[in-house]
C-alpha cells in the first residue's frame, strides 16, 4: 500500500501511552538483569526459564499438563511439544535475525513434528498465510526506530491472529516473542518468562488478541498496551525473581 508508512512499527510506538509503557516495562527488565547478574545467572537458569515458559505456552495451547509433570518429562502432547520447541529454540537467534522467513518455518516444523504431514512441517496452510509471512518477516528485515518489545509484541500478534500453520500457532507466536527478545538483546540468556505471563493474564491476553485481529488500529494500539504489561510480569515470572 503506497500509504505504509516507512517505519510502521515506530509508527505504531507513537500511540498514545504506548512509549511510556514500554519503557516501564524494559526498566523493570533490564532491573531484574542487572541487579541479578551481580551473581551471574547460570545455564540452569536459562533452562528453568524456557521450562516453564514451554508448560505454560502449552496451557495457552490446551495442554492440561501441570508444570511438575512437564518438570519431570511426563506432560502431556501438547506440552511435549512445547518442550521439543523450547529446547532447541535459542538455536534459531541467528536466524531470526538473518532470516526470518526459515525461522518461521522451522519454529513450526519443531512445534508441530509428529502432528501434521510432513509436508505441512514449516508450510504456511495458503496463498495469503504465505503472504503474511512474508509481509511480517520484511518488517522484522527493516531497520526500526521502534524498540525491541514492540517488535516482538506485533510479530507475536501477527502469527498469533493470522495463523498461518496448519497448527501450533499459538506456539509458535509466543516462542517467535521470546526469540525476538533475545535477538534484540533485551533479555540475551531468556531469562524473563513472557509466556508465564500471557498464563497469568490469560482473559486480557485473549481479549487483547482478538482485539489486535478485528479492532483496526484501536486493537493493535490496545495489543501494545497489553503487552507492556505482560513484559513486566515475564520479569516478575523469572527463575531469577525467586
Amino acid at each position: 500500500m503506497t500509504d505504509r508508512p516507512a517505519d510502521p512499527l515506530a509508527d505504531l510506538h507513537a500511540r498514545e501511552g504506548v512509549p511510556s509503557a514500554m519503557a516501564a516495562a524494559r526498566d523493570g527488565i533490564d532491573v531484574l538483569l542487572r541487579d541479578r547478574g551481580l551473581r551471574r545467572s547460570t545455564p540452569a537458569d536459562t533452562a528453568e526459564s524456557l521450562l516453564r515458559g514451554a508448560h505454560a505456552s502449552g496451557v495457552l495451547e490446551g495442554s492440561g499438563s501441570s508444570l511438575d509433570a512437564v518438570r519431570e518429562g511426563e506432560g502431556d502432547a501438547v506440552a511435549a511439544d512445547a518442550v521439543r520447541l523450547s529446547t532447541e529454540l535459542l538455536s534459531l537467534t541467528p536466524l531470526v535475525s538473518r532470516a526470518p522467513l526459515q525461522a518461521f518455518a522451522r519454529l513450526h516444523a519443531l512445534a508441530a513434528q509428529g502432528s501434521v504431514d510432513a509436508e505441512q512441517l514449516g508450510r504456511p496452510r495458503d496463498a495469503a498465510s504465505a503472504a503474511r509471512l512474508r509481509d511480517l518477516a520484511a518488517v522484522l528485515a527493516a531497520p526500526t526506530e521502534a524498540p525491541a518489545l514492540v517488535v516482538a509484541a506485533v510479530a507475536h500478534a501477527e502469527v498469533a491472529t493470522a495463523a498461518p500453520f496448519a497448527s501450533h500457532n499459538g506456539l509458535v507466536a509466543r516462542a517467535l516473542e521470546r526469540l525476538l527478545l533475545v535477538a534484540r538483546g533485551v533479555d540475551e540468556k531468556s531469562l524473563v518468562v513472557p509466556e508465564a505471563a500471557h498464563l497469568a493474564l490469560r482473559p486480557a491476553y485473549e481479549s487483547n488478541l482478538r482485539g489486535y485481529a478485528e479492532g483496526g488500529i484501536a486493537g493493535v494500539h490496545a495489543w501494545l498496551l497489553y503487552a507492556a504489561e505482560a513484559y513486566a510480569a515475564a520479569a516478575e515470572a523469572s527463575p531469577l525473581a525467586r
